[in-house]
Formats: structure tokens, C-alpha cells, sequence
């Protein structure tokens, strides 16, 4: 089948087609898992699999693959490909970078591209990017002066070469990291999980009787693109405005959006957002400013279409150069989730009122906890674990329990964590009472504590966030708890590298999602039914219901 870049291909042959291609890049997803060496890629998830066409547009990607990382790839691929041009590419290269400006936003990210060849004739690549369990720099997170304290950072270049491996690149990568033999395995179990890829991906095309991608990838890009654009035009035209302090670090940070609404297009302004700042890593380049965007308008708009960049066209994104959300270099940027993950709120705030059912309330957001050092019985360690408060609730949906958002990572099993390293979690709970009211409630917070159980003092790093500012509610619905950090039973709230000494404990307090409506609305038998499932207390259903109990 040689069609034209024009040609229409059927709806049904359309829909099996991008179907089978998410399964190709779901097995990549799986393989990823099986053979990857480090807890921030086997067991959180942190990184996804794209598929993008022969131009570096993105087509498709793995179920799990957190979304900030899917709109970036393609913006990277095209950059690697500006330095590596098309024709220069032969079978067995593989193309990377780990810069922040150019990537996700930070150096742990690396992003992986390996061109797929058929018959000669390069037809897409095989894109991965993944957090790595290090990457050099200071041993903390939130704390740095800039980022070249930060880590080792790679420029565009080639990690094979013809099926060869970079010598000279592995051996910079592996010196500048304290635990080369999973960051390596990590590597090189991605590159060998893109073999498996294009040799689906070649499957297809013999099966289909295609000599490339381009009639597909144009319907893909086509049909998503009129879409999205229909579903903007049917929401009123019009400008929509919302502040919103955060956190921050040491400092509060305010986030300020102005959202346009105007025929098939939407445009984010955040003009007003506070500026960037050297005394936090917390910083964000636009690349992820942009990704943090597009996310609750596709997933409002069209969540049932699978991600790809056809999806991004209409929504046009602008971020002051030096703001705290389009940051200059070499301002530290390690951090830079802490804000991040708080630009989903921001756009809610604006927009709520027209997106009806799909708006959110504040959520409790990823609290990224790690211990790292060396240990009789566990040799050298470094092993993460990203948990969540509560997800905020939505007008027609109670906020969920600790659940990942906005992205899709996954917690490290506690049996996982106690076998990598001496630590003993001693306790992971709901916390009641910690989800504010509202005429949905939103999910309650939870806790985690950790005791080195082990004779010697090893690094824990913790980011939390929402520990000033709470997560905000809609429409009359009642915050979210804050969070707390306590170490030793002491309540901290600056986060440098924590020396975790024998007997130490570290707690995290993680807060609870925001509510959404008046709380007078809530129906009383939802009220009684979080009684009894201990999702509040008596006390709390009097202080935020003024509810008794069961009414006779």
C-alpha cells in the first residue's frame, strides 16, 4: 500500500492500526520495566515510550507514560535531529541528551531516540525518556546555587554509534555518578528495549503493506488536530484570569495565568508568575511549562484520544524569559516538579467554570522521598519512592485516595524499598480528616514513616510541597490539609541532603485534595458513608458538616 500523504484512511482500519502501534510501544513499556536496573524506572514508572514519525512528531505512546514527558520528547527529538540530520543516521545509532533546556526540565532526565529503518528507508524512532537514579552533583534536591552543581549535563550526541556504544560517552557518564552500574544498566536496557520496538514496528509495516509511516501519521495528526479544535469552539469565547500562591521554597512563589478562549485556539499567558530564583532548585524551563499546560486541556477536552502531537497545535503557551516558569540558564532546576505540578491548579482556577465536569480542585501532590549511601548486607544503594497526598475532587467525583497526578507514576512496593536498603517503613496510612470539605469531598492525605534500621548514616532526601500553601478548593469547596515533614518527631521545613543516622525516623504527613462546591450541599448519607469508612472522624464531620451522625 503506497499511498499518498493525502490519502483518508478508514475509520475502522485507522482505529486497529493506532491501536496495534500503542501495543507496540506498551511492550516497550513492559520490556523498559523487566530489564531496567534502578526503583525510579522499574518500580516508580518515572519514564514513557514514545513512538514519532520520520519528522520527530509524536504519534503515539505506552498506556503508562506520564504526560509532561510525552509532549516533550517530540520538542527533543527534533532538536537531536538539528544536530544529527536525518541522512547522516544509520541503523544501530541511538541519539541522547540529558539537558534541561533542551529536555524535560533536568538533568536525571534522559532522553533516548533510536532511528527504525525499513527496507533501507528510516521510517520513525523509538523514543524514551527516563529519570536516572543519578546523574552526579551534590547529593541533595531542592537546595543549589545553579545547575551545574546539579550533575553531569550531555549535550546532543550519540550514545551508539552503528550499534557500537559511545566509549567515551559511557565512561563520562559512569565516572560522574555515584551508582554507575544502575544509571548504565538503565541505559542500556532502554536501547535494547528500542530493538524490540522497530522490530514490531517493521512487523506492522510488512503486515500492512506499508512502505513507511506518512500516509498514517498525517490521518493520526489530522483527524486528532480537527478534533481538539471542535471541542475548543464549543466553549465560549472569552478570557479567564487566576492567582495562585505555591509553596515555593524559603520563599512563597505566585503563579498567575491568563487563559484567551478564541474560536479554535487557545492561548496561556503567565504573565504576573513570580521570578526565577537562585535560592531553590525549583525552577522551570519553558519545555516543561509548555507540557504542564497542554495537560488538563487535552485530558479535559479529548481524554479519550490517545496522546500525540496533532492534540498540541491549538494551545499557544507563553511564559515571561526569566520568570520562575520559563527560567534562564544556568538558574537550578532539580527541583523544578515542586512547581510544575501546581500548574494544572492554576489553569483550573482560571477556567473551571467552562470546563464543567473535568475541572479539578487542588491535590496533594508527589512528595519524592529517596535514601542513598553504602550499608553492610546492601553494598552501595540509591532507592526511590514517589508518593502522593490526595487527589482533588471534580464536580461530579469525590476526590480520590493517594493516587499519582498529574502524572503517572507508581509507588515503590515497601518490600522493594527494605530489600534495596536499610530502611524499615513502619507505617502507611490514610490520614482522616484531611480532605476538605465540600459538596465533593476531596481524597484524603496519607503517611509513611521511615526508620534507618541499619549502623550507619546514609543521605534521605524528601521534596515535599503543600506545606504552606494548601490545596486549593472550587466553587465553595473547603482546602485540603497541609502537609509536614517530621524528622525525629520534629516538624522541619527546609530540606537539605538529611543525614539519616541509625534509629532516625523520618516522617511524611502528605496532604489531603480540596473540595469542590459548598459544603452545604453535601448529601448526608456520603457524609455518614466517610464515617464509616474512617475517611473522617466524628470530631471532623461536626467541625466541617456540622453532622452527628446517623439521623433518625
Amino acid at each position: 500500500m503506497n499511498a499518498s500523504p493525502d490519502y483518508e484512511i478508514d475509520p475502522i482500519e485507522l482505529e486497529i492500526q493506532w491501536q496495534r502501534l500503542i501495543a507496540i510501544m506498551d511492550e516497550v513499556d513492559n520490556a523498559t520495566v523487566r530489564t531496567s536496573f534502578s526503583t525510579i524506572v522499574g518500580e516508580s514508572r518515572d519514564f514513557a515510550c514514545i513512538l514519532v514519525n520520520q519528522d520527530g512528531v509524536s504519534l503515539c505512546q505506552s498506556s503508562f507514560s506520564p504526560p509532561n514527558f510525552c509532549v516533550v520528547l517530540p520538542r527533543t527529538s527534533k532538536i537531536l535531529l538539528e544536530a544529527f540530520p536525518i541522512e547522516t543516521l544509520v541503523e544501530g545509532d541511538v541519539l541522547t541528551t540529558n539537558d534541561a533546556w533542551i529536555g524535560t526540565g533536568h538533568l536525571p532526565d534522559y532522553v533516548v531516540i533510536t532511528p527504525v529503518f525499513h527496507r533501507g528507508k528510516l521510517v520513525a524512532f523509538m523514543g524514551t525518556v527516563a529519570h536516572l537514579a543519578d546523574v552526579g552533583g551534590h547529593s541533595g534536591d531542592i537546595e543549589a546555587p545553579d545547575v551545574f552543581t546539579e550533575g553531569v549535563r550531555i549535550p546532543p550526541a550519540k550514545l551508539y554509534e552503528a550499534g557500537e556504544e559511545n566509549e567515551l560517552l559511557f565512561e563520562i557518564i559512569g565516572q560522574n555518578c555515584r551508582v554507575p552500574d544502575l544509571v548504565l544498566g538503565d541505559l542500556r536496557a532502554i536501547v535494547g528495549t528500542h530493538q524490540v520496538g522497530a522490530k514490531r514496528l517493521q512487523e506492522f509495516l510488512d503486515d500492512y503493506e506499508l512502505a513507511d509511516l506518512i500516509p498514517l501519521s498525517n490521518e493520526i495528526l489530522r483527524r486528532s488536530e480537527r478534533l481538539i479544535r471542535q471541542r475548543i469552539s464549543e466553549l465560549p469565547d472569552g478570557v479567564f484570569e487566576f492567582g495562585l500562591d505555591i509553596d515555593g521554597y524559603i520563599d512563597i512563589v505566585h503563579l498567575h495565568a491568563k487563559v484567551e478562549v478564541k474560536g479554535s485556539d487557545i492561548y496561556v499567558d503567565y504573565q504576573g508568575t513570580s521570578p526565577q530564583t537562585d535560592k531553590a532548585a525549583i525552577n522551570c524551563v519553558y519545555n516543561t511549562t509548555y507540557a504542564s499546560t497542554l495537560y488538563p486541556f487535552k485530558c479535559s477536552l479529548v481524554p479519550t484520544i490517545p496522546n500525540n502531537e496533532g492534540l498540541f497545535r491549538p494551545i499557544h503557551v507563553s511564559a515571561p524569559e526569566g520568570s520562575i516558569l520559563n527560567c534562564t540558564f544556568p538558574h537550578p532546576v532539580q527541583a523544578r516538579a515542586k512547581t510544575t505540578n501546581n500548574i494544572n491548579q492554576v489553569l483550573f482556577g482560571a477556567v473551571w467554570p467552562v470546563l464543567g465536569e473535568y475541572a479539578q480542585a487542588g491535590s496533594g501532590s508527589i512528595w519524592p522521598f529517596s535514601v542513598s549511601g553504602q550499608a553492610p548486607g546492601y553494598g552501595t544503594f540509591s532507592v526511590h519512592v514517589l508518593p502522593h497526598g490526595g487527589r482533588g475532587s471534580m464536580r461530579d467525583l469525590d476526590g480520590l485516595v493517594p493516587i499519582a497526578f498529574p502524572h503517572n507514576s507508581s509507588v515503590t512496593p515497601i518490600e522493594i524499598m527494605e530489600a534495596q536498603a536499610p530502611v524499615l517503613i513502619l507505617n502507611k496510612a490514610l490520614l482522616p480528616d484531611s480532605a476538605g470539605a465540600g459538596r465533593r469531598r476531596g481524597g484524603v492525605g496519607q503517611v509513611m514513616t521511615f526508620k534507618n534500621i541499619s549502623e550507619v548514616t546514609f543521605n534521605a532526601r524528601v521534596r515535599p510541597d503543600k506545606i504552606f500553601c494548601a490545596p486549593p478548593g472550587i466553587g465553595g469547596g473547603k482546602p485540603g490539609t497541609v502537609g509536614e515533614v517530621r524528622f525525629n518527631g520534629e516538624v522541619i521545613t527546609r530540606f537539605p541532603i538529611l543525614a539519616f543516622q541509625p534509629g532516625d525516623e523520618i516522617e511524611l504527613r502528605m496532604p489531603g485534595g480540596a473540595g469542590f462546591g459548598r459544603v452545604s450541599e453535601r448529601d448526608r448519607q456520603l457524609i455518614q458513608r466517610d464515617l464509616d469508612l474512617g475517611y473522617i472522624t466524628r470530631e471532623g464531620a461536626r467541625r466541617d458538616y456540622g453532622f452527628d451522625g446517623e439521623e433518625g
